[in-house]
Formats: C-alpha cells, sequence, structure tokens
C-alpha cells in the first residue's frame, strides 16, 4: 500500500516513466481514505502521482505475457509482495532476466527474499515493534509507541529507491533484496552500536531527550513547546549569556558537554525553570539568530503552510478532472530542472499500452 508506491513516486518524479501493475480489482489503496479529490482516493493520490496504470492478471497466461513483453524494455521492476507471491508470479530476476539481462528487479519484502521470517506478514507497525523502534519510543513512564508516521514504510522504499539506482549505475541487472527489518535496524546505527561495542542499554529519554547530548530535547514554554538542541560547547556559552545565566558557564556542572552528561537531571531542570517563564515564540525569536538550534513544535498543518515549505516548493497542485489535487513535493531538487508533477493514474487507464507492447 506503501512502501512500494512510494519507491516508484519518487522515481517518477525524477522523470522516470513509472508503469503501476495493478489486479484486476485494483489496488486496495484506491479505497482507503475517506477523502476523495474529484476520482481519486486521497490516499492513493499521495503515493502514485505521475505514473501509469496497467492491469494485469499475472496468475494468466495473458498477464504474464503483458509482463515479458514490459520487462523487455524496461530498466527495474519493483515488487512489494511476500516472497512466496513473488516467486510464484515469477517477479525474479531469476525468471525476468531472459527477456532483458539488464533489468533490475527489486523485492521490497518484510524480512528478505530468504530468511526465518520471510513468510510472516509485515506491516510498518509490526517492524517497529520487533526492530526495538517501539520500545524506544515514547515516554519512559507510559507504554512503547509507534511513531506519527508510517517510518518504516517510507525508510524501506528510499532504500527500494537507492538500490534500484546503484545497479543501474553498476550497469548490470540483477535481483535487490531490501527488507523492512533491515533497514530499521540499518537507521538505529549509534544505538545499536552502543550496545554492540560498549553494552550500553538503549532506551527512553522523557522529554523525547537525547541519549548523550544535554540539552537535546522538548521543554515546556509558557505557551506550549520549545525543541532545543546544543550540541557544542559555543553557542552552550551563547545560550547562557542570552537567558541570563552567565553564571553556568563556569560552573563545573554545566560547563561541558561531559559534565552537562553527567549532572542531567539537575541541569535540564534549570534550564526547564527558565524557559517556563516565556511563550515558544519569544525564545525562538531570541535564540535563533544567534545560531542556537530551538523552534517550537509544530503541527502538521502549521508547516504545510510555512514560509520555508512554500520556499522549497514543497505543497504543489496538480490540475486534475473536477478539481486541483494538493500533494507533497519531491525532496530532491535539481538545478537545472523544475518539478513537473503529473496527476495519479484512473485504475487501467493506460491498458493499451501493456496490449501494445505485449503485440
Amino acid at each position: 500500500m506503501l512502501m512500494g508506491p512510494y519507491c516508484g513516486m519518487l522515481l517518477a518524479d525524477l522523470g522516470a516513466e513509472v508503469i503501476k501493475v495493478e489486479p484486476p480489482g485494483g489496488d486496495i489503496a484506491r479505497s482507503i481514505s475517506p477523502h476523495r479529490i474529484g476520482p481519486h482516493n486521497a490516499y492513493f493520490a499521495s503515493l502514485n502521482r505521475g505514473k501509469r496504470s496497467v492491469v494485469l492478471d499475472l496468475a494468466s497466461e495473458d498477464g504474464q505475457a503483458a509482463l515479458a513483453a514490459l520487462v523487455r524494455d524496461a530498466h527495474g521492476l519493483v515488487t512489494n509482495l511476500r516472497p512466496k507471491a513473488i516467486r510464484k508470479l515469477g517477479l525474479t530476476y531469476e525468471r525476468l532476466g531472459q527477456f532483458n539481462p539488464r533489468l533490475v528487479c527489486v523485492a521490497l519484502t518484510g524480512y528478505g527474499l530468504d530468511s526465518p521470517f520471510a513468510e510472516r506478514p509485515a506491516y510498518d507497525y509490526v517492524i517497529q515493534a520487533l526492530t526495538g523502534i517501539m520500545s524506544l519510543t515514547g515516554d519512559p513512564a507510559g507504554p512503547p509507541t509507534k511513531t506519527g508516521y508510517s517510518a518504516v514504510d517510507n525508510s524501506a522504499g528510499i532504500m527500494g529507491a537507492v538500490g534500484l539506482l546503484a545497479k543501474l549505475v553498476q550497469g548490470e541487472g540483477g535481483q535487490v533484496d531490501i527488507a523492512m527489518y533491515d533497514v530499521m535496524l540499518s537507521q538505529l546505527n549509534y544505538l545499536a552500536g552502543a550496545w554492540l561495542n560498549a553494552g550500553e542499554r538503549a532506551g527512553r529519554y522523557p522529554a523525547s531527550a537525547h541519549p548523550y547530548i544535554v540539552p537535546a530535547q522538548i521543554f515546556r514554554t509558557a505557551d506550549g513547546w520549545l525543541t532545543l538542541f546544543i550540541t557544542h560547547d559555543d553557542f552552550w556559552r551563547t545560550f547562557c549569556r542570552e537567558i541570563g545565566r552567565a553564571q553556568w558557564i563556569d560552573d563545573e556542572r554545566f560547563a561541558t558537554m561531559a559534565a552537562r552528561r553527567n549532572n542531567r537531571d539537575f541541569v535540564l531542570h534549570s534550564i526547564g525553570e527558565v524557559l517556563a517563564a516565556e511563550p515558544t515564540s519569544r525564545w525562538v525569536e531570541r535564540l535563533a539568530p544567534l545560531g542556537v538550534v530551538a523552534a517550537g513544535v509544530e503541527t502538521l498543518e502549521n508547516a504545510l503552510a510555512s514560509e520555508q515549505t512554500a520556499a522549497r516548493n514543497m505543497v504543489v497542485e496538480i490540475a486534475i478532472d473536477g478539481g486541483t489535487l494538493r500533494v507533497v513535493g519531491n525532496p530532491v531538487k535539481f538545478s537545472d530542472a523544475r518539478d513537473d508533477f503529473r496527476a495519479p493514474p484512473l485504475l487501467g487507464e493506460h491498458g493499451p499500452f501493456a496490449a501494445e507492447k505485449a503485440g
């Protein structure tokens, strides 16, 4: 529903011709969201713009013949199914390489094409649970918590695009095996490294705090929350002067990164008392111009409407039948090209294309 479609949409945004192969009933994502814009489901539209859609019954001889015709001229094939289904439908390089030896087949799965868990069903939530992400997220006094968005699906989709492009640069066809489980373990890099090399157990900290850097977390203000992230002692000294606590600069409990980490609770309590006195916007106005990393905790709605979002062209409009579709743009920008976003396809909208290729 998300991982494979997001991978393909990123590539489509960057100029690839992406053909979405759907079963006769269509991608289930076409009916997930309660919101519609013209003929398009909002969930589906957010992940499938710029693609063409063909309907193939891959369990039939005609469907397999059409697929073979499509891959003869293709650079890559991205699949988002369980390994058993991928093999049963012949969506591997082992089978399709006979039609196009330079074809790159990318399998996006939960646990890899071959592993003890290979055939288990996998969703974003489950991978977050199994890799330790949930146990690391949320308040220490509360239950394990998932991230606020589909971090696993999106990350694995990006890695699928990276794997495909790496193989294309290499100039050889082959099989790329991307597991959601592997992707998220790789993103736990320094936390995993601390356990593997020093036996340090990763844990949750109040207020979304960083395990090593102090202060690096959210703080209550007079009207909300402030994110403060001070990684360098020079910025710490600037921060102390600005908030009227110059005495902390030479205080052995505050003066260095190591000292602040060793006196975490006292340091954070002391900072919290100061920051609670003024509203978030006032702290940002005072600290950000000095180079101190400070920002308010915004809602998604405010972020989408922000000056920064507009300047980066990260909310774009696509004209469609029956209205205008608003979507989040592509984060990859080219200096010599402008974004060119196209509408998502209707189910089977480009079916004749497949028939043409098969003929």
